[in-house]
């Protein structure tokens, strides 16, 4: 009995290591290399966008602190280039 056990406990380490073994060589195929690469590609394309989505909200943020600070100061219509008679 205690070699049946070891014979079956034999037989699923190998096979998971043919597994493994079968993954890492085909993550080494040609088609393996493109999918590692387009997975990197993408990655870095979605943190490109947040870094850009990011600077987007600060820049929104900034201009609104310089506007603040722009009607503290006085009118603002004159600075944005505004006429006197436009009504916005």
């Amino acid at each position: 009995m205690r070699r049946l056990f070891w014979l079956g406990a034999g037989v699923a380490v190998g096979a998971l290591v043919v597994r493994k073994l079968a993954r890492t060589a085909q993550s080494y195929t040609p088609a393996g290399l493109a999918d590692s690469a387009r997975t990197s590609v993408s990655g870095l394309v979605e943190g490109l966008r947040e870094v850009a989505d990011d600077i987007r909200v600060a820049m929104a943020e900034r201009e609104d602190d310089l506007m603040t600070a722009l009607a503290s100061e006085g009118d603002v219509r004159s600075v944005l280039g505004h006429d006197e008679d436009d009504p916005r």
